[in-house]
């Protein structure tokens, strides 16, 4: 056996055994990961509904995972600002929470955009659904929908409403209603639910839509007035509320939804643990509970599902958005 065949021999040894230490690798390192903790990057301010839904999916996806996942609000743009730092990050440990206005809206109300909804991401899962409530402060003599449509057609311009800023689910809920009702009534954006909440209690503000989970304790106490519910049904919370569909819009439905997305750039073993990871989490007894309490729909599907999700939500939403004609302000 002449050394020339030797060296070939264990050259070729060598790269089979290489190779399935290579093979070996994704597995490995999808046990692995997360190596420390993950943070949760939420595109708005503290206070509504993308916190709640944010902070329960953060608790019990650190069970799952095994390493702590923590929320870090990054308001501003109307999402844009986080949406595109997460874009761009490459920590391998950083995801973002997906929102109807971040992932259906922006794309067709801004003329530029720091990222691509569809190229930049991959879906993981959606979260969770949480159904608009429309609301009034009580001092607006409208105790429904109906006398609140009444109220701003015979003052027209002179009501208000706010949002947690442009493209927000309250700005789309309240444009829609706008939009079917033939209504005009000011739009007041807001960085964020919590300051927007503020000047609605304090009565600077006569109305908003807001998801029912920041908002039940406020219509429990009497400090705000719901005059309809933007859900297929009435709530169990609020029974007595009736859904705008009921009162004279029949096939109304104004539903904000939240989802996780991972940059575009985590490892494939990395996106499929984290997608059977946080739909667990999502759908566990606690999280449902946590959820339930608040009038948010658990969800929990799968990554393919999420992503057709998200371009269904974007067709409905770009039609909107040219009828109503919003923009970006």
């Amino acid at each position: 056996m002449t050394s020339s065949f030797i060296s070939r021999r264990l050259a070729l040894q060598s790269g089979v055994a290489g190779a399935a230490m290579l093979a070996g690798l994704p597995a490995s390192a999808q046990a692995s990961w997360p190596s420390r903790s993950v943070r949760l990057v939420v595109p708005f301010a503290p206070g509504g509904s993308s916190e709640i839904v944010a902070r329960t999916a953060a608790v019990e996806l650190s069970k799952t995972l095994g390493q702590a996942v923590y929320v870090d609000n990054k308001p501003g743009g109307g999402g844009n600002i986080a949406m595109g730092e997460v874009a761009r990050a490459e920590d391998q440990h950083t995801l973002i929470l997906g929102h109807i206005g971040t992932l259906a809206v922006n794309p067709y109300i801004y003329e530029r955009l720091p990222y691509d909804a569809i190229k930049d991401f991959k879906p993981i899962t959606l979260l969770a659904k949480v159904p608009s409530l429309y609301v009034v402060h009580p001092d607006v003599p409208a105790k429904n929908l109906q006398e609140f449509v009444a109220l701003v057609k015979s003052k027209p311009g002179q009501l208000n409403y706010g949002s947690a800023g442009n493209g927000s689910a309250g700005h789309l809920a309240m444009e829609y209603l706008k939009m079917v009702g033939n209504l005009f009534i000011l739009h007041v954006p807001y960085r964020g639910t919590g300051p927007q909440l503020t000047d609605l209690l304090a009565g600077r503000l006569d109305a908003a839509s807001v998801g029912a989970a920041a908002i039940l304790p406020f219509i429990k106490s009497g400090k705000l007035r719901c005059i309809a519910t933007g859900s297929k049904e009435r709530l169990a919370q609020l029974p007595n509320v009736p859904t705008v569909a009921e009162q004279g819009f029949p096939g109304f439905e104004m539903t904000q939804w939240y989802g996780l997305l991972a940059p575009a750039n985590l490892a494939q073993a990395h996106v499929d643990k984290l997608a059977t990871e946080s739909a667990r989490a999502i759908r566990s007894g606690a999280a449902r509970e946590r959820l339930g309490a608040d009038a948010a729909e658990a969800v929990g599907n799968t990554p393919a599902q999420f992503a057709q999700f998200i371009l269904q939500e974007q067709q409905r939403w770009k039609a909107v958005v040219a009828r109503a004609k919003i923009r970006s302000e």
